[in-house]
Parts: C-alpha cells; structure tokens; sequence
C-alpha cells in the first residue's frame, strides 16, 4: 500500500511539474524535459540524503527539521556524515537543501539563486556523477534551468513555483524499495519524451516484454544469485532500459554497466534511470559518443570485451558520412561480415544494425553471453552481410538461439522483429521459437500494438531456459542442421509438416476425383472468358496526344 501511495504521489509531481512548465510556455519544449528530469533528481538526491543521514544519525529522526539539525553540525561533523554516506548519495551541503531554498524564495534574484544550487551540487559531485563524452569532455548533471525562460523577468515565479511543489512530500520511506517501483517510475517520468527516435541512435525505451525476456533468458532463475563481479554493456543504450532489467537479474551490486550512445539526452536519461536503480557506481562508464566509429571503452589498446551485451540498436540511419572510414583494414576484424555501401537512393535506408551486431560479437568475451534485438528479415536473407552474420554464429558455435516476436510489439515501428541470443559457450544445440502468434492488439495513439501477457512471456522464457520442443511453437535444432538450411534461423522452416492420409475404396477415390475435375473445369472455362474480356478492352485502348 505505501508503494502504490508512492507512486500516485510521485506521478502527481511530476505532472504538476509538466503543468509549471506548461504555464510558463515550455509544454512540450524541447527544454522541456531537461527541467522535469533535473528538478525531479534534484528531490530525489535532497531525499536520498535525508534517507542515508538519519540512517548514521539516528537522533536526525527525532528533530523537527533534520535540515536545521545538519545544519547546526559543525564543519567536521558534516564531513564526518558525508564520509560515512555510501558512494551513491551525493554530498550535499545545508544551502543545497529543499528547505533552504523553499525558505529564501522571496528573496531577490531566486532564479539565480536556485540556478546556482544546482549548479554547485553538480560540481561538488561532478567525480561520482558526470557522463563523459568519447573525447573525454564531462557532461555535468544540472544546468542553469531558470534560463529555459526566455524571458527573464518571469525566472523568479518560475523557479518559485517549482520549489513549492518539491516539498510537499518526501521519497524517504521508499528507498529501500527496489528495481519494480522505480522501473514504472522512470517509464512515467519520461513517456512524453519517448516518442521520437532517440536522436541519431535508440529509441529511448525497450517494451517491458522484450526487457524481461532478454534478462530472464541471459540469466535463468538457476544462476541467480551465484553470479558476481561482471560486466554488461550495450552499445546503443538510449535510456537503459536493457541494463537496468539485466543488472536486476544479476543484482546492482554484483555487475558494472557500461553504456555508449550518441544522444545527448539519452546519456541523460540513463544516468538518472541509473541514480534511481542503485547504479551510481556505473555512471563514469555512460559515454556519449559514436560507437562505430570511436568505441570508447578499452583494456589498454584493445576494445575491452564484456561478459554480457544486450542491444536494442537502430536498425536503419544514414551513416554514409562516415560509412568509408568504417571499411578499412583497422576495422575489418570487428566488421567480419562486411560494411554495408552507400546506396544511390535512401541512404536513410542503411542498414545500422549489421555494424552494431558484428561489434556485440567482437566485444563479447569468451564465454560471454549477448541478446540482440534484429528486424525478423536479418534471420533468413538468402546472401549478403545478414548470412554472413548468421553462418559466422554457427560454423563458430555461439548461438543460443532466436525468439520470433509479434508484429507490433515496438508500437512506434511495423517492421517485425526477433531477439537473437548468443552464446559463445553454447556447443548444444540451439532453440528457435515463433511467437508471432502470441500477444493482444491494442491501440497505442495513431499507432496499433501488441502486448504480451505475463504467461505467455514466462512461457516463451520457459521453453527457451528448457530447451523444450513444442508443436508450431518452438523447435531445437543442431548447428549441422541449421548449416543445412543456408543458416535460416526461422523457427517455422524447421517445423514438421503434418500429412493425413485417409483410407478410400476405389468407388470413394474416383467420386473425388470427379469433383476435383469438375471444379477445375468450371475455372478453366471462367478463365477463358476473362481472357477474352481483357483481349476486348485491350483492342479498344486508342493513343491520344
């Protein structure tokens, strides 16, 4: 009941803070969502701070403002209290806090007085939080947010409206809470920002389907909890959706994330979904930047290698500027399969994924494990760089295997689409599903799309983990097998075609084969006379200039 509570309270601040902005002409801004995601992390760090201080000092709990009682700490008891917070809280000073601002808002120049708490907290935390960018420039956690405000003399009211409605409540009683209520939290918070392709790369949110049945299949209930000290990565995060859901199979604190993406705002957004989920740790990992180009993460000269990568990469982007710069010697280990060239027509059309998926491949460690979200088209091309892909997978033995999923499952694309599991550890045979059939059509906006209830994705999880053959469901074949097929990772052209046979007397046989006969006649002679038709109006047709 305190989480539900919770959670109604928390969606009401955020809409009263999409109603500020609305008010002061930036509904639907693109600032819009910088100032609801940074005043929303600004409570929550003032909050988290509160949480782990009356957490060391006990007495805090008991005083009317646990503001004014740090406050009254000296200078080395504050230092003390910040030394003994653990490495996710930020340090915070007493002018940082809510009710230090909320107590001066009638002060002259508040915007800039509130600008420049902001600001100060980031650069106090500027090591723990900062998101660098591949040329190695930091990305602070606040900006000047008063000055989305085009025009100044409405700055103060604006800023004053905010911090009257920061405290009106406290996330305190629900941090020990975990990854479930923040996972629907950060969904709410940023649904309005979802919309569109995450800049140049990656939406910003993976369906909760397609999250869970990754992590559940790349960390099956049998070695949770027994696994420590690893690494995930995904090389086109957007918001992070696929780490948090597989850092939680794992446990937050048993793994480190590493992210790249090109989009400014989708490091933003991974970095606040990774301060909710207990991540903080991970932060100097999230770079923004150009993964194909310039893959930072790096074990001396060489790209690092990750135990586990998941990806829901972009699957078409003009990256013909750089496309050449891509297809030369230095990289031609990472892109094995080949680089796709420059059409003459809708280089918008290039196909982006084939490069994201050959660099999981290069990147995985021996032994690691990846989930890759592909179009459904990329598992039966007949030639080209997608068979390539595929027959590297299998003549090196490192597929786990293919879940078909529905049309739709992504409302805001048509194209279908499958999760490609690979396993470099995997010498077995491998498991093809097609769950194209599954899932409920809803509409979604403009848009249509299919949602998948609870059961059918812990069965699609449960026959894969099981390896299970079930009829026009699933199917487990041997690499030989799929070697066979032009390396068809179809689920479909591996199921048995069922034949009834009947048994018939000679009088039974001959009666349908009369009828069979006479239907045939019937359209043989319809199809005469529409010959006849068609020759009729073709002969009528006249050139007029």
């Amino acid at each position: 009941m305190v989480t539900q509570q919770f959670e109604q309270r928390t969606r009401e601040l955020i809409d009263s803070l999409k109603a500020i902005c609305a008010t002061y002409g930036l509904g639907n801004d693109g600032n819009e969502f910088k100032i609801i995601t940074q005043v929303f992390l600004y409570k929550f760090l003032n909050d988290k701070f509160a949480f782990e201080a009356k957490k060391i000092r006990p007495e805090l709990v008991k005083t009317e403002s646990w503001e004014a009682a740090i406050s009254d700490l000296s200078a080395d008891e504050l230092e003390m209290l910040q030394m003994q917070m653990g490495p996710d809280t930020a340090r915070l000073k007493p002018e940082h806090f809510i009710a230090h601002l909320f107590g001066r808002q009638n002060a002259p120049e508040f915007a800039k007085l509130f600008d420049d708490t902001l600001r100060d907290i980031a650069i106090t935390n500027n090591d723990i939080f900062a998101v660098k960018t591949d040329g190695g420039a930091k990305v602070t956690l606040f900006d000047r947010v008063s000055e989305f405000i085009t025009d100044p003399s409405k700055r103060d009211d604006f800023c004053r409206a905010i911090i009257n409605k920061l405290g009106d409540f406290s996330f305190e009683r629900i941090f020990s809470v975990k990854y479930d209520f923040y996972a629907a939290l950060f969904e709410y918070l940023i649904k309005d920002y979802n919309k569109d392709s995450g800049g140049k790369y990656a939406e910003y949110y993976t369906p909760h389907a397609v999250a869970k049945i990754m992590a559940a299949i790349l960390v099956p209930d049998s070695v949770r909890g027994k696994i420590s000290n690893v690494s995930c990565y995904d090389p086109s995060a957007g918001s992070g959706t696929l780490l948090m859901n597989i850092a939680h199979a794992i446990g937050e604190l048993r793994c480190s994330i590493y992210s790249q993406d090109i989009s400014q705002k989708s490091s933003s957004l991974l970095r606040l979904n990774l301060i909710l989920n207990n991540l903080v740790h991970s932060i100097p990992n999230i770079i923004q930047g150009n993964t194909m180009l310039h893959p930072y993460h790096r074990e001396g000269k060489a790209l690092k290698k990750f135990d586990y990568i998941v990806s829901n990469p972009p699957f078409k982007m003009d990256f013909s500027d750089f496309r050449n710069e891509l297809d030369t010697k230095e990289h031609q280990e990472r892109f094995f399969a080949g680089v796709p060239n420059i059409p003459k027509q809708a280089v918008d059309k290039m196909a982006i994924y084939q490069l994201f998926l050959q660099h999981i491949i290069y990147s995985l460690k021996p032994g690691g494990k990846a989930a890759v979200v592909v179009p459904t088209g990329f598992i039966t091309a007949q030639s080209g760089i997608d068979k390539g892909i595929r027959q590297h997978l299998v003549d090196n033995k490192m597929l786990a295997g293919v879940v078909s999923m529905p049309s739709n499952i992504f409302a805001t694309t048509g194209t279908n689409v499958s999760i490609l599991f690979i396993d470099a550890s995997n010498k077995a045979n491998v498991v093809l599903i097609d769950a194209s059939s599954l899932g409920t059509k809803v509409k979604d906006g403009k848009n249509q799309k299919t949602l998948l209830s609870t059961e059918e994705e812990d069965r699609i999880i449960a026959t894969f983990n099981a390896k299970q053959l079930v009829k026009d469901f699933s199917v487990v074949v041997s690499y030989e097998h799929i070697a066979a097929k032009n390396y068809s990772l179809s689920a479909g052209q591996y199921f048995e075609v069922d034949i009834e046979y009947s048994d018939l007397t000679p009088a039974e046989f001959a009666k349908k084969i009369k009828k069979h006969t006479a239907n045939i006649d019937e359209l043989f002679e319809e199809s005469v006379k529409l010959e006849k038709i068609i020759k009729k109006q073709l002969a009528g047709l006249t050139y007029e200039q």
